[in-house]
């Protein structure tokens, strides 16, 4: 049988032929058919999964630049010219293109019941008639981030050394060791070290999120002290090789890659924290990105913690069911000085259905029948690149994706309607996505959107650890956290929640902030998995509690919140952190 359908290869998915179908003017307006083409080079950043061996691959594609990967995964560079002869190579299986990632950024550790299985608290001495004076000795804290203020007083021990054991700078394409790490605190002034190590957390996102997980509060005097402080910490900052702002799919992948080839070769169990996301896929855990996490999680003694996003209230998502003979018009809101985005539409395969667009003047595409490939749609100051996909050989999903590009600098701004007529329905679930709120203006967004399924992307990864944010003053969810399930209900996601909001935490460049979002939930949670595989692995009670055990045992000690009966549910999963409960009786 043909890999090809009307001359595309089926194993490149969707965006990515859309992508190469479209004009060098086309994709310069839209960010998503941009990501990872770098215009200057003519050359394609790819993530593939292969089988054999890597100097097979190189041999037939010797302009390509292959960047192997664990597990059969790798990270392709090469001219556009030769995507489709790495597609017809029999070793390669699947081909996606690299998606932006965003950070989720929008009393708690007592409220989480952390601080009795701490050392140094005064609770902290039996758990269930078992020794806890717990703080992540012996365990890695894996923090992939913005990177990290390694001059600041949390992240040193007592004698002023560091707990940092390798900072790998991305950007810098440079890892820095603990003994250089230590000369630049030697420098003295912050001024002194960055001559030395020249990394630099300019967010302070990064720095944020390791204090939560495993900063000592040494500023503070130990008020404001993370989960697993005395943990060491293996730091990646996460690279933007090309002309964006944000990192992308592939500078993740390489980072888990490096920190759990670490873990493994130093024989440490490692909790490793991923705040970042996006949305674009069938968020049903089936692209290469939480195909390969899910790999990298049964690697080692690893655990996987990822937050759910930011995009609860986000109204970036609409779901329904389409029945035959009710066409289903989906108003999209479009705001003033908004530059070109996609939406995907995800469906069943084996349901039929057509689509029409109308502009906010009113005009229309006409009816738009499935027909697979590209379909080229002009307005008279937009064009639209419509594509229906194929479902891929992990998923019956099929993707129906529109690209809105301007003509001229923005979107036409007002309501748009996409109106979804059945032709053939078996199931007839759908759902809409657009792209993760940072990359849109404030006013663009679903009317009658559904707060569902608003999770990000690698959070549905089933082996993740994914952990959703609610208020601990209040008790009550943080309206902004992303929630579950994952599409059509499966896997239960998110797994519980933790605090995310006003969290008093490390600053880059010294002292502490207030922050809110899921990114600031997670390393509560990554913490705690640092103190329970010190608990199991480290101190000899259960050499096997990482991974999904570890799971099992959070989600059995989560606690309810206030007003909430029913779990899991798809704001907080099991419930909210509680540690003292999760270890075993």
């Amino acid at each position: 049988m043909s890999e090809l359908v009307n001359g595309k290869s089926q194993k490149k998915e969707n965006l990515l032929n859309l992508s190469l179908d479209a004009t060098e003017a086309e994709r310069e307006k839209s960010p998503a058919l941009q990501m990872g083409y770098d215009q200057n080079t003519k050359r394609w950043e790819l993530i593939i999964q292969y089988n054999g061996t890597v100097e097979k691959l190189q041999e037939q594609l010797p302009q390509a630049e292959i960047y192997p990967l664990s597990g059969g995964y790798a990270i392709v560079r090469l001219p556009e010219s030769q995507v489709d002869d790495l597609a017809g190579l029999s070793q390669v299986e699947y081909i996606e293109k690299p998606k932006r990632l965003y950070f989720e950024v929008n009393r708690a550790i007592r409220d989480t019941c952390i601080a009795p299985v701490q050392s140094g608290n005064q609770v902290s001495q039996n758990v269930y008639g078992r020794d806890a004076d717990l703080s992540g000795r012996g365990t890695l804290t894996a923090i992939i981030d913005s990177g990290i203020d390694y001059f600041h007083p949390d992240f040193r021990n007592a004698d002023g050394t560091t707990r940092i054991a390798a900072l790998w700078d991305q950007e810098q394409n440079r890892i820095y060791t603990r003994e250089e790490l230590n000369r630049a605190l030697e420098a003295g002034s912050r001024e002194s070290a960055y001559e030395i190590v020249q990394s630099r957390d300019v967010s302070g996102h990064g720095t944020a999120v390791a204090a939560i997980a495993a900063g000592n509060g040494w500023e503070g005097g130990g008020h404001y002290r993370g989960v697993a402080w005395e943990s060491e910490l293996l730091v990646v900052k996460l690279g933007t090789p090309l002309a964006d702002s944000f990192p992308r799919t592939t500078e993740l992948m390489r980072a888990l890659d490096y920190v759990v080839g670490i873990a493994q070769e130093w024989r440490m169990p490692v909790a490793v924290n991923l705040s970042f996301g996006n949305t674009y896929g069938s968020h049903d855990g089936t692209s290469l990105l939480e195909t390969y996490l899910n790999s990298m999680a049964e690697r080692g003694r690893t655990s996987i913690i990822v937050g759910t996003g930011n995009e609860g209230y986000g109204m970036g998502h609409r779901a329904g069911f389409l029945q035959m003979g009710r066409p289903v018009e989906i108003e999209l809101a479009v705001g003033e000085y908004q530059t070109g985005f996609g939406v995907q539409l995800w469906k069943l395969y084996q349901d039929r259905f057509s689509v029409e667009i109308f502009s906010p003047g009113g005009s229309s595409t006409g009816v738009i029948r499935e027909s697979l490939g590209a379909q080229r749609l002009s307005y008279e100051t937009e064009e639209i690149l419509l594509y229906y996909g194929m479902p891929s050989p992990y998923s019956q999903a099929q993707e129906i994706y529109l690209d809105l590009i301007p003509k001229g600098s923005y979107i036409q701004d007002g309501l748009w309607k996409i109106r979804l007529i059945p032709e053939e329905i078996r199931d007839g679930q759908y759902d809409l996505w657009l792209p993760a709120g940072m990359a849109l203006n404030r006013e663009t967004r679903f009317l009658a959107a559904s707060p569902d399924t608003t999770l990000t992307i690698p959070s549905t990864a089933s082996r993740a650890i994914s952990v959703g944010a609610y208020d601990d003053a209040t008790q009550a969810y943080a309206d902004f956290s992303g929630r579950g399930f994952a599409r059509l209900g499966h896997p239960i996601k998110p797994e519980l929640a933790a605090p995310g909001v006003n969290i008093i935490t490390a600053r880059a460049g010294g002292g502490y902030e207030a922050v809110t979002g899921t990114s600031f939930a997670a390393p509560f949670v990554t913490g705690s998995a640092a103190l329970m595989m010190q608990w199991g692995i480290v101190n000899g009670n259960d050499p096997y509690l990482y991974g999904e055990k570890l799971k099992a045992y959070l989600i059995r000690g989560a606690r309810s919140l206030p007003g909430e009966t029913v779990y899991p549910n798809e704001r907080l999963g099991y419930g909210a952190l509680c540690l003292e409960r999760s270890f075993p009786l």
